[in-house]
């Protein structure tokens, strides 16, 4: 099975970081990864967005027109990637920051309140985590634990103090997001 995920926001949000924790999580399941950054010349404050795609079988291309979960974490992100998500696909919104609400029908939107999670926990530097969680609630692509195992080998000994709320902020998103069960 591939899985193609685009996450998006503004520079300084932490997109690129999610998307390569994401396909390091995949790689060291032993998935095949690709992810391609890309961010505008601002880098802080500028655009940002990066392209993920996990899968069980060899990867015949990195690019995604229509992804299977798209990741916004800012207002513009939403508008330009809200309309391209694939039918049946994922939309996760950081619902503290964008506004709109989707009107498709054919797509399950999850909004988290990610700047709220994160600045809940410490820092509003951890949404990445937020939006993360709540992706992994709804579409288990890689594991919790092995995301948390990667995110902690991938901050080591120098950054170990950042692991904890990283992890809480992580975990809280993915319980508030569990879909429900009727």
């Amino acid at each position: 099975m591939e899985t193609s995920i685009i996450i998006a926001g503004f520079g300084g949000q932490g997109v690129l970081f999610a998307g390569q924790l994401l396909a390091l999580t995949g790689m060291e399941s032993g998935q095949h990864v690709t992810w391609i950054p890309s961010y505008g010349p601002e880098m802080r404050g500028g655009t940002a967005h990066c392209t993920v795609i996990i899968s069980d079988d060899p990867i015949g291309a990195p690019i995604v027109a229509r992804p299977d979960i798209v990741l916004v974490l800012n207002q513009p992100s939403y508008e330009k990637y809200e309309p391209i998500v694939k039918s049946g696909g994922v939309l996760v919104v950081n619902s503290s920051l964008v506004t709109a609400t989707s009107e498709r029908s054919d797509i399950t939107l999850v909004p988290v309140p990610a700047n709220d999670l994160a600045e809940a926990h410490g820092t509003n530097k951890m949404i990445n985590m937020a939006g993360l969680g709540a992706l992994l609630a709804h579409r288990p692509v890689v594991t919790l634990e092995a995301l948390a195992a990667a995110l902690t080998n991938y901050l080591g000994e120098k950054k170990s103090h950042l692991v904890a709320g990283n992890l809480a902020v992580l975990r809280a998103a993915y319980e508030k997001s569990q879909p429900l069960v009727v």
